[in-house]
C-alpha cells in the first residue's frame, strides 16, 4: 500500500506535466482547476546564506506538513534548478534520511511511512539554489521568473548598489527554497538570512534577532506568526536607509537607496494615512499582519509585489525633490500594493483562474483611495484612465475568471486587472456604498488567512444585500467583452414625452443586463429615473413638462462600455455646466474637440480653462495647441502659466504661449527656467529659445551642470542640438552613461536618439549608439521581444535611414550592424 501510494501521487504530478499544451490551441482544451491539495503546507523554517560570489543560495528548509485528507506516504515539493543535498525526515532530535528524486522542477520524497490527515510531519532538505542556471518565461506584469535575483553582486556595475531580492509570484519562490508553490497553500515560517554584515535585510514578519558572525556576515532571524502563501514568501537584503513610521504600533518602513532617504517619506509617506483608510472606511478589518515595509529594488522585473509585510518596488519609485514637487507618480502603487494585504495576502485567490480577486480589488483601491484623498473628481478620473486601459488593450473576448488559459502568466493582463476594477466600480453603485463596503467586510471575514473566488465573492455580496447577484457575476466574472451603446433622443410635444432610444451594437449575440440611471433636466432642473437595459434595442419614455435641455444616460458614468451619444454641442455645453462628474465634463470637452467655430464648443473649452480639477483644466490646454491663442485665451493661459497649482498644467500653458512667440513673455520664461518642476523649467526652456536663442543656450549651457530629469534634459539638449551647440552630446550621452536600467533611461533614449541624428563625429556616433544597444541588450527575459523591435525600429532604424539619406553610409552601416547583434 505504501508503494502504491507512492506512486499513485507520482502518476497524479506527471499527469499534470503532461497536460501542459503541445499545440497552439491545446489550451482550449484544458480546465485550470485550483490545484489539488493532496500534503498541506504548515511551516516553513528556512536557514539561507547568500553567497553573493556565485549568486546562490545555500539553504536548509525544515517544512512541516500534514496530509489534506488521505493518508500519504509520500510528498512533491517545487524545487526549481536546486541542487538537492540530503532529504531527511526530522522528528525531534533524531534525523532519518528519505529517498528522494530530483528532475530539476520537482523533488519527489518517499516518507518512512503512512501518515493520516491529523498527523504531521517535517522533511529537512540542505540543497543549492542556483536561480542563474533555471530558465522560466515571464509575463505581461512580471517580465521574468527566476525567483531570487542577485544585482551586480560583485560590485562591478558602477552607479548600482549590490542587492539581493526575490519575486514570488506566480511559481518563483521554489527556484530559491523547497515549497508546495501553489496559491491555495499557506504556511507560516521562521526565515534566518546570513548577509553581509554591512548590508540590511528585510523579509516577512518581525525581526526578532541579529547575531554578527566571525567571517564578516550577520544571521537575522524573520518570523512570520500569520499562515500565507508561498508565493508571498520574501527575502531582500542591500545597502539601504531604513525611514521608520508607525501605525497603531507597529512599523511602518521605507527602505531605499540612501541618497533618497530625504524624501523617502514624500514617496512613501502617506502608508499610515492608507492603512487607516483601507481598515475602517473600506474593509472594517485592521491591517492584519504585525508591521508593514516597503523596499525598492533595482532592475526589478515588475512594478511592484504585494509580499507580505514586505512588498517591493522597483527604483522608478524613487524620485528626487524636484520631481516631486509635481504628482508621486508611484501614490497609486503604494495603495495597490497595501491593499493586497487584505485582498491577496489575508485572503488568497485559490486559484490563478480567479486572479481578479486579488488584482481587480487592488486595482480598484487607486480608485478608492483617490476618491478619499483628493475629492470624487479625481476618483472618477482615475476610474476612467483604466477603463480607457482595458477598451485599448483588445482583451475583450477573454472572461474575467478564466479556466482556461494557456499559461498561468497570461492571467496577468488588463482584464483581470483594469476591467475587474470596473466591474468592482460598478457592483458599487448597483449595491450602493453601505451594501458594498460591507460586502467586502463578508467575503474578508469568511475566508480570513484563507482562499477565496469569484464564486465566494459573490455569495458575500448575497449575504449582505439579500439580491440573488447570479446574473451580475455570470455576465461580468463568468463572461467576456463589454456592450457598445448607440444613444439617441427624441422629443413629442403633444404628449410632452422624451424618449431615449439605446441600441447594443457589440459584435456577437451577447446581450448586456444593465441597470443604470437615466438624468432629465429642463434648465437646472434634474429628474433621476433608474432604468434597466435587457434587450439589443430598448426604449425608454419620461414625462416631461417641455423639451429637456439635456437627458444624459448613465448618469453617475459608472457603466463598463463604449458609446456613440448623439448629443449637440449645446447640450454638451448644458452637461459640462450642470452635471457635474469629472466624465460629463471630459465627455463634452471632448465632443469639442476640432470645432474652433461652434460657440458652445468655444464656451465649453473656455469654462475647462477655469475648472476647479486639473485634468479638465490640463485637457483644454492641448485642446488650443491647435493654433495660435486669441487675446482671451492668452491671458488665461499666462495667468495659469504663473499660478497654477498643477505642475503639469503649468507646463502645458507655458507649451500654449510658446506658440505666439511673444517678446513680452522673456521675463516669466527667463525665471521659469528655474523653477522647482523639472517639467515647468524645460517647457520654460523649450518656450524661451524660439524668443531669445542667446538666453536660452546660456541658460542651458548653466542647468546642463546641475541635476536635471525628464523634459528639462530633454530640452536643454533640444537647445543644444538645435542650435549647433558641440556640447548636446556630451550632455546626453554623459547623463544617460550614469542611469542604470531604469524607465528614465528607457525615455531620455529618444532624446539621445534625437541628438545621434545630428552627430556627425563618427567616435561619438558609434558612442551613442553603444550606449543604445547596452540599453536594449540590458532589458532582461522575455521583455527584449517587446522592446527589441521597438528600440531597434523606433530609435536605431531611423538614426540609420537618417544618415544614410545624408549620404552618410559609414554611420548607417554601423547602425544596421548593431541592430543585427542580438
Amino acid at each position: 500500500m505504501k508503494h502504491l501510494l507512492f506512486l499513485s501521487l507520482l502518476i497524479m504530478q506527471l499527469s499534470a506535466i503532461a497536460q501542459m499544451p503541445t499545440d497552439k490551441n491545446d489550451w482550449k482544451k484544458i480546465y485550470r482547476s485550483f490545484p489539488e491539495k493532496i500534503n498541506n503546507l504548515v511551516h516553513t523554517r528556512l536557514e539561507a546564506t547568500l553567497v553573493f560570489e556565485r549568486s546562490e543560495l545555500e539553504g536548509k528548509a525544515t517544512l512541516t506538513l500534514q496530509p489534506h485528507f488521505y493518508p500519504t506516504d509520500s510528498v512533491i515539493l517545487d524545487a526549481k534548478g536546486m541542487s538537492i543535498q540530503t532529504v531527511a525526515l526530522i522528528s525531534g532530535n533524531t534525523s532519518t534520511p528519505l529517498q528522494f528524486k530530483n528532475d530539476g522542477l520537482f523533488l519527489r520524497i518517499k516518507l518512512n511511512r503512512t501518515y493520516l490527515r491529523n498527523q504531521t510531519y517535517s522533511v529537512a532538505i540542505k540543497y543549492i539554489a542556483k536561480p542563474n542556471e533555471f530558465k522560466a518565461n515571464g509575463s505581461q506584469a512580471i517580465t521574468d521568473a527566476k525567483g531570487l535575483y542577485f544585482i551586480n553582486p560583485l560590485g562591478k556595475e558602477t552607479n548600482k548598489p549590490t542587492q539581493v531580492w526575490t519575486q514570488g509570484e506566480t511559481e518563483g519562490t521554489s527556484v530559491w527554497v523547497p515549497t508546495i508553490d501553489r496559491p491555495n497553500q499557506k504556511s507560516t515560517q521562521e526565515f534566518f538570512l546570513t548577509v553581509p554584515d554591512k548590508m540590511v535585510s528585510l523579509s516577512n514578519g518581525i525581526l526578532v534577532s541579529q547575531k554578527k558572525n566571525t567571517n564578516g556576515t550577520r544571521t537575522d532571524y524573520w518570523k512570520m506568526d500569520m499562515p500565507h502563501a508561498p508565493y508571498l514568501f520574501f527575502i531582500g537584503a542591500g545597502d539601504f536607509a531604513v525611514i521608520k513610521d508607525s501605525y497603531k504600533g507597529k512599523e511602518v518602513s521605507y527602505y531605499v537607496d540612501k541618497e533618497y532617504a530625504p524624501v523617502a517619506r514624500k514617496i512613501f509617506g502617506l502608508t499610515p494615512e492608507m492603512m487607516k483608510f483601507f481598515s475602517t472606511r473600506v474593509t472594517g478589518i485592521e491591517y492584519p499582519w504585525s508591521k508593514y515595509s516597503q523596499m525598492v529594488a533595482h532592475d526589478y522585473v515588475s512594478g511592484a509585489m504585494e509580499n507580505t509585510t514586505a512588498t517591493l518596488h522597483g527604483d522608478m519609485a524613487q524620485q528626487d525633490a524636484r520631481e516631486l514637487t509635481e504628482d508621486n507618480i508611484w501614490e497609486t502603487t503604494v495603495a495597490h500594493e497595501l491593499f493586497h494585504h487584505w485582498f491577496g495576502d489575508y485572503v488568497t485567490a485559490e486559484s490563478w483562474s480567479n486572479l481578479t480577486v486579488n488584482e481587480s480589488f487592488a486595482n480598484y483601491s487607486q480608485t478608492l483611495w483617490r476618491e478619499h484623498k483628493y475629492g470624487k473628481d479625481a476618483g472618477d478620473h482615475e476610474n476612467k484612465k483604466d477603463m480607457q486601459t482595458y477598451l485599448r488593450s483588445g482583451g475583450s473576448k477573454k472572461d474575467l475568471v478564466r479556466f482556461f488559459y494557456a499559461d498561468k502568466e497570461d492571467m496577468f493582463d488588463n482584464v483581470s486587472y483594469e476591467k475587474g476594477g470596473r466591474i468592482l466600480h460598478m457592483l458599487r453603485n448597483f449595491v450602493g456604498d453601505d451594501a458594498f463596503f460591507a460586502s467586502l467586510n463578508r467575503y474578508l471575514s469568511d475566508n480570513k488567512l484563507g482562499t477565496g473566488s469569484a464564486h465566494h465573492l459573490r455569495l458575500a455580496f448575497e449575504k449582505v444585500t439579500g439580491k440573488d447577484l447570479n446574473w451580475f457575476f455570470n455576465q461580468w466574472f463568468f463572461g467576456s467583452g463589454h456592450p457598445a451603446l448607440d444613444i439617441n433622443y427624441g422629443y413629442n410635444d403633444s404628449t410632452k414625452l422624451a424618449y431615449v432610444y439605446i441600441k447594443q451594437t457589440q459584435s456577437g449575440d451577447k446581450i448586456f443586463k444593465l441597470p443604470f440611471f437615466i438624468d432629465i433636466y429642463e434648465g437646472t432642473t434634474k429628474k433621476r429615473q433608474q432604468v434597466w437595459m435587457e434587450n439589443k434595442v430598448d426604449t425608454f419614455s419620461f414625462a416631461v413638462n417641455s423639451k429637456p435641455t439635456l437627458i444624459n444616460v448613465d448618469g453617475d458614468k459608472v457603466l463598463l462600455c463604449t458609446k456613440k451619444d448623439n448629443k449637440t454641442l449645446a447640450q454638451y455645453l448644458h452637461q459640462f455646466k450642470y452635471a457635474g462628474t469629472y466624465v460629463d465634463r471630459d465627455e463634452a470637452l471632448a465632443a469639442a474637440l476640432g470645432k474652433s467655430i461652434d460657440t458652445s464648443a468655444q464656451a465649453i473649452r473656455l469654462l475647462a480653462l477655469k475648472d476647479p480639477f486639473y485634468v479638465i483644466r490640463l485637457e483644454a490646454l492641448e485642446q488650443f495647441q491647435t493654433g495660435t491663442p486669441n487675446p482671451e485665451v492668452f491671458a488665461l493661459a499666462k495667468k495659469i502659466a504663473e499660478s497654477d497649482p498643477n505642475k503639469s498644467v503649468r507646463a502645458a500653458a507655458i507649451d500654449l504661449l510658446a506658440k505666439s512667440e511673444d517678446s513680452t513673455l522673456r521675463s516669466m520664461l527667463v525665471q521659469l527656467t528655474n523653477d522647482s518642476s523639472y517639467t515647468v523649467a524645460g517647457a520654460a526652456l523649450e518656450a524661451l529659445s524660439g524668443i531669445d536663442s542667446a538666453a536660452a543656450i546660456a541658460i542651458a549651457r548653466q542647468q546642463m551642470n546641475l541635476t536635471t530629469k525628464g523634459r528639462l534634459t530633454a530640452a536643454i539638449s533640444g537647445v543644444l542640438t538645435n542650435f549647433g551647440d558641440p556640447l548636446a552630446f556630451d550632455f546626453v550621452a554623459g547623463r544617460y552613461e550614469k542611469l542604470p536600467l531604469s524607465q528614465e533611461k528607457f525615455t531620455l533614449t529618444a532624446t539621445l536618439a534625437e541628438v545621434l541624428g545630428k552627430e556627425n563625429d563618427p567616435a561619438k556616433f558609434r558612442k551613442g549608439i553603444d550606449l543604445i544597444i547596452g540599453l536594449r541588450n540590458a532589458i532582461p527575459g522575455a521583455q527584449r521581444a517587446q522592446t527589441d523591435p521597438y528600440i531597434n525600429n523606433f530609435f536605431l532604424k531611423k538614426i540609420a535611414d537618417k544618415k544614410k539619406a545624408e549620404g552618410k553610409t559609414e554611420l548607417a552601416d554601423y547602425v544596421q550592424k548593431q541592430i543585427e547583434k542580438k
